[in-house]
């Protein structure tokens, strides 16, 4: 969770530092907003589709590997707002390249996909959030040319800032920590499950 509290004041510090950026750039007029040429009231409600890049990073319970990589995937959401007050849901699917082998063990995360709830608050056209909800993905172990994979769920819980950029456009930075339970591995005769820290970037286009 160490990770998990650093990441969350970087990722914060990134977010307020942005926000000053585009007061800056955009001064006294409007700036440019999903779904309006001008903020209104409704900038950031609606659904929105978008792809995402990024690294994870994390450990294996009862197992010396660190599986680590890069991911790439895709999200889709729908938002609610009262106010500067935005409420959401979003899921994504993830493709990853986290693995490593340490001595005669192999893990490896070929992939895990989240459902959040997303609340946060906007400041214009920058958007502060707090996420969490439910994760899923397949842990796989290999030893002596045996490969063994389960599906685990578990949960998530993060944070992010988002920004849009022109009409029906917003970018986002985020980071997750994301806790895939344990299950009985035959091959290993342990428990294994996979924890790990994301920071991702996307796009979104908000219909």
């Amino acid at each position: 969770m160490g990770r998990f509290v650093w990441g969350a004041l970087a990722l914060i510090a990134t977010g307020w530092t942005t926000s000053a950026r585009a007061a800056d750039l955009y001064g006294s007029r409007p700036p440019l907003t999903v779904n309006q040429t001008q903020f209104g009231p409704d900038s950031w409600a609606g659904p929105y589709l978008g792809g995402n890049l990024g690294y994870a990073w994390g450990s294996v319970a009862d197992n010396p590997t660190k599986p680590s990589g890069f991911v790439g995937g895709v999200q889709a959401g729908y938002n609610w707002q009262n106010g500067a007050w935005v409420f959401g849901l979003e899921g994504d699917l993830q493709a990853t390249g986290a693995e490593e082998t340490f001595a005669p063990w192999k893990f490896s995360n070929p992939w895990f996909g989240t459902v959040r709830g997303r609340a946060g608050y906007a400041f214009n056209n920058v958007l502060f959030f707090g996420t969490g909800g439910l994760a899923f993905g397949e842990l796989r172990a290999t030893t002596f040319g045996l490969s063994e994979s389960h599906t685990n769920a578990g949960w998530t819980l993060g944070v992010g800032a988002e920004m849009g950029f022109a009409p029906n456009w917003s970018a986002k930075v985020e980071y997750l920590y994301v806790d895939l339970a344990n299950s009985n591995f035959v091959i290993t005769g342990a428990s294994n499950g996979y924890r790990f820290g994301l920071i991702r970037a996307g796009l979104n286009y908000h219909f």
